[in-house]
């Protein structure tokens, strides 16, 4: 913390980290944000950014996803088959600016990415997928292939979730549909086969998971709209059940 405490503001912060260390590290990065500095986060869920925006003010977001990518973890061992890539954008036009320094910033050090016009769809349309994905491999204990294999339950429980993503946002106007599942579930089929996702990682290495960041936020917002979620239910018990067994 002393480190923390000791920094200046900076250009660029960019918030990587598990969603039970996001109240944390808002903390942490308090001196580091000043009136120019941008901030990025790459946690992949709907609401991450305005938890932080909560802090530190819309002005200083672009919204971002983390896609595409294989990358397995364990202990100091990383491996992947696929760097993937980040998709960025803006939901507001005071964000322009910073939108603009980011893509000049990407340019410069040969980062993959791309401009989405609708950020918000894209950042729904990921998020369905790791709902589905990321729990799936988690409660079943299996990998990309298990998930993909036509007819078992795991794929019935991972395009389940997904459909109630859909369901979801398609209530709160974002309107996501089948398409956009499809997209995804095309870009799982390229990763590794025997690979899983960050979700399993943590299952294997016995932390606890993301599991209310993904089916937690699922049943919140499912509430508020008077939506049924079964499997989400299912896989949040289930998960939250495996977590107690540590």
């Amino acid at each position: 913390m002393a480190v923390a405490d000791d920094m200046k503001p900076v250009d660029l912060v960019i918030v990587a980290v598990k969603y039970n260390g996001l109240h944390s590290a808002i903390e942490m990065m308090k001196n580091c944000v000043g009136e120019n500095t941008i901030i990025m986060s790459v946690m992949n869920g709907i609401d991450s950014e305005e938890i932080i925006a909560d802090t530190f003010g819309k002005e200083h977001l672009i919204y971002t996803v983390a896609q595409g990518m294989d990358a397995m973890k364990f202990g100091n061992d990383l491996n992947y088959t696929k760097e993937g890539e980040l998709r960025i954008g803006i939901v507001e036009e005071s964000q322009k600016k910073n939108l603009e320094d980011v893509c000049c910033y990407f340019d410069d050090v040969s980062m993959p990415y791309a401009v989405e016009e609708n950020i918000m769809k894209r950042m729904w349309s990921k998020f369905m997928l790791n709902v589905g994905v990321n729990q799936t491999c988690h409660a079943f204990e299996t990998t990309y292939a298990g998930v993909l294999k036509e007819g078992s339950e795991e794929n019935k429980i991972f395009i389940g979730a997904m459909n109630e993503v859909i369901a979801l946002s398609q209530a709160v106007g974002i309107g996501l549909t089948e398409e956009d599942a499809g997209y995804y579930i095309d870009i799982v089929k390229t990763l590794k086969p025997e690979g899983v996702p960050s979700m399993r990682q943590d299952g294997i290495a016995k932390r606890k998971s993301e599991v209310e960041m993904f089916a937690g936020t699922v049943k919140r917002l499912a509430g508020k709209y008077g939506i049924k979620t079964p499997v989400n239910d299912l896989l949040y018990d289930k998960i939250k059940g495996i977590e107690r067994n540590y």
